[in-house]
C-alpha cells in the first residue's frame, strides 16, 4: 500500500531537521527519511558562525543549542585563509559564533522535531524518484522491506552526493581541486601545547590555532575541547587512488612531517569518542544549477559543496532550510502567490555563490609560492583596516546578500536587526511561532490579515516606523513614515508574500 504525505525530506542532518521543524511549526507534519540506522556521529562541523545563530534565535533554538539564556554575541575576530581578522571596529558586527559539534546539533534538533510531531524513519533509504505534475512518487527501502510513498513535495537534504539531485537531473557544475586534506583527533605531548590554543613544535616554532600556511602545505591545529586536540593537513597537487585505504593516524603523522619538514609525535587519541578521522581526496566546489525542479527542492550540501575553510557550511544550509520551510507550507495551504516557491532559488542561489567565491579565495591564499606570500601580506594590510574587516565580516556572516523582495527601503531584503523594545521585548521572541510579523514602532499602522501578527511597541531611535518581517526573519517591507503610498506598498508586500489580505483594511491611525 502506498502512503500519501505532504512533504518528504531525504536526510536527517541539521538542515533536513531544521526544515522539518519549520514545517511542523506551520502545522505540516513531514516524513524524514534517513538511510543511516541512527543519528550520524561523524564529526564534521565544530561550530556555527554568522547569521545562522540569529536565525536559530528566532525559534529559541540558539538557547537550546548553546545552553545560554543570553542572545547571540558577535565575535571579536575570526580567521580568513588563516589570517586573523579583527572585528572590534565593525559596526553592527554580524559575525556571531557558537562552539558546538555537529553530532550534538543533530541530537538536539531531533529532540525538537520529535516534540513537534515529526516522524523520522531511520534506516529508510530513498531508492526511486518519479516526479509528476502534482507531486512525486517515491520508492523506499527499509529494514522491513520496500514500500511506496506519494508526496506533494520532496526535499533533498541528503548531502553532496545527493540521490535526490541526481534522480531529477539537476546539474552540479563546479571544479575539483587536486588536494588531499586529512583531519583527526590525536594525542600530542603536553609540552608542545602552548596554553593559548596553539602548539610549539621544535624546529618550526609556535603555531597559532587554526590554519597555518607553509610552501609545502597547510597545518591545522585546533583544540575545541580541552585535552582533545585536532590536527590536520592540506597537501596540494596530488590525489590518492580511489581505492586508497581509510585514513590512519600514521598516515596523518607522515603528512604532518611532509608539511613541516620535521616529525611531530602525534599518536591516536585517548578518552571517549567519537573521534574525528577524515580524509578529503580532492576538494569539490560545486553548486546545483537550480535549487528546484518542479516539486523537488534541494537544501544544504545537496545544493552546494565547498571547502570547510572559514566554517560556512551550517550558516549557509540552515538559512536554506529557514527560507524554504514557510514557502512550502504556504503552497500546501493554498495561499502561496505565483512565484513564491521560485523565490527560494532566486534568493538562496546568490548566497551560495558568495560562499563558493570566498571559500575558493581562501584556498588560493593558502597555496604555495612567493607570489602568494606577497598577496597574503597585502591582503593582511587590507584586513587590518575598518573597511576591510567590515567587508570580510559581512562576507563570512552572509549578511551582505540582499534578497530582491521588491521594496527599496534600506532594511528590506536583509535579516531584521536584533531590535529590543523599550519594554524589553526582543524581535527574536516575536518570531518563535514562525508567523510573519508587522512590527509597528510608531503606533500609526493598522493591518488586518489572518496570517500576519501585528506587534506594537516603542524604542529609542527606531530604524523605521514599521517593518513587515517574514517568518525567516527577513524584512519584506519597511517605512519611515506611513503615508498613503506607504500603505499601498505594505498592501503589495503583504499580498506578495502572505497571500490576499483577508480584510482589506490598511490605514493610518489618527
Amino acid at each position: 500500500m502506498t502512503e500519501t504525505v505532504d512533504v518528504v525530506i531525504a536526510g536527517a542532518g541539521p538542515n533536513g531537521l531544521l526544515l522539518a521543524g519549520e514545517l511542523a511549526l506551520a502545522g505540516i507534519r513531514p516524513v524524514v527519511l534517513e538511510r543511516l540506522p541512527g543519528p550520524d556521529t561523524e564529526l564534521k562541523a565544530n561550530g556555527i558562525i554568522g547569521q545562522a545563530n540569529r536565525v536559530l534565535d528566532l525559534r529559541d533554538l540558539y538557547r537550546t543549542l548553546s545552553g545560554s539564556d543570553q542572545p547571540p554575541q558577535p565575535m571579536n575576530g575570526f580567521l580568513f585563509a588563516g589570517m586573523q581578522v579583527p572585528f572590534v571596529d565593525v559596526a553592527d558586527n554580524p559575525m556571531y559564533g557558537m562552539l558546538i559539534q555537529q553530532p550534538r546539533v543533530v541530537r538536539l534538533l531531533i529532540d525538537w522535531v520529535l516534540g513537534l510531531g515529526v516522524e523520522i524513519r531511520w534506516g529508510h533509504e530513498l531508492e526511486g524518484v518519479a516526479p509528476g505534475p502534482d507531486g512525486v512518487a517515491l520508492t523506499v527501502a527499509s529494514p522491513d522491506g520496500g514500500y511506496g510513498l506519494d508526496t506533494s513535495y520532496l526535499v533533498g537534504a541528503d548531502g553532496g552526493r545527493s540521490q535526490v539531485r541526481k534522480s531529477v537531473g539537476i546539474e552540479f557544475p563546479g571544479l575539483t581541486t587536486d588536494l588531499v586534506a586529512r583531519l583527526a583527533h590525536v594525542s600530542i605531548p603536553d609540552e608542545l601545547r602552548t596554553g593559548d590554543g596553539g602548539i610549539d613544535i621544535p624546529g618550526v616554532g609556535r603555531l597559532p590555532f587554526g590554519h597555518n600556511r607553509f610552501d609545502s602545505g597547510v597545518l591545522i591545529y585546533a583544540e575545541f575541547e580541552p585535552g582533545r586536540p585536532m590536527v590536520g593537513t592540506i597537501e596540494y597537487g596530488t590525489l590518492l587512488p580511489d581505492d586508497a585505504p581509510p585514513l590512519t593516524i600514521a598516515e596523518l603523522r607522515e603528512s604532518v612531517g611532509r608539511v613541516l619538514g620535521v616529525d611531530v609525535p602525534i599518536e591516536p587519541p585517548t578518552g571517549p569518542g567519537p573521534h574525528a578521522l577524515r580524509r578529503i581526496n580532492g576538494q569539490n566546489t560545486r553548486q546545483a544549477d537550480r535549487y528546484r525542479a518542479g516539486n523537488v527542492f534541494l537544501v544544504g550540501d545537496a545544493a552546494h559543496v565547498h571547502s570547510a575553510m572559514g566554517g560556512p557550511g551550517l550558516n549557509l544550509g540552515m538559512q536554506d532550510a529557514m527560507n524554504l520551510g514557510w514557502k512550502l507550507a504556504a503552497a500546501i495551504y493554498g495561499w502561496a502567490q505565483p512565484g513564491l516557491l521560485d523565490s527560494y532559488h532566486a534568493e538562496r542561489y546568490p548566497a551560495g555563490q558568495r560562499v563558493m567565491m570566498h571559500s575558493m579565495a581562501q584556498a588560493a591564499l593558502m597555496a604555495a609560492g612567493p607570489e602568494v606570500v606577497a598577496l597574503r601580506a597585502l591582503f593582511g594590510e587590507l584586513l587590518s583596516t575598518p573597511d576591510g574587516s567590515t567587508h570580510i565580516a559581512n562576507l563570512l556572516a552572509g549578511s551582505d546578500v540582499r534578497y530582491d523582495i521588491g521594496d527599496d527601503h534600506p532594511l528590506s531584503g536583509y535579516l531584521v536587526p536584533d531590535l529590543v523594545l523599550d519594554d524589553g521585548r526582543r524581535v527574536a521572541g516575536m518570531l518563535h511561532s514562525a508567523r510573519p510579523v508587522l512590527l509597528d514602532l510608531s503606533g500609526g499602522v493598522t493591518l488586518s490579515h489572518d496570517r500576519i501578527e501585528v506587534v506594537r511597541g516603542t524604542m529609542a531611535s527606531p530604524p523605521a516606523a514599521a517593518l513587515l518581517i517574514r517568518p525567516d526573519g527577513y524584512v519584506a517591507w519597511a517605512a519611515d513614515t506611513f503615508e498613503p503610498e506607504d500603505a499601498q506598498r505594505l498592501t503589495a508586500a503583504a499580498t506578495r508574500w502572505f497571500g490576499q489580505v483577508s480584510v482589506a483594511r490598511m490605514q493610518t491611525v489618527t
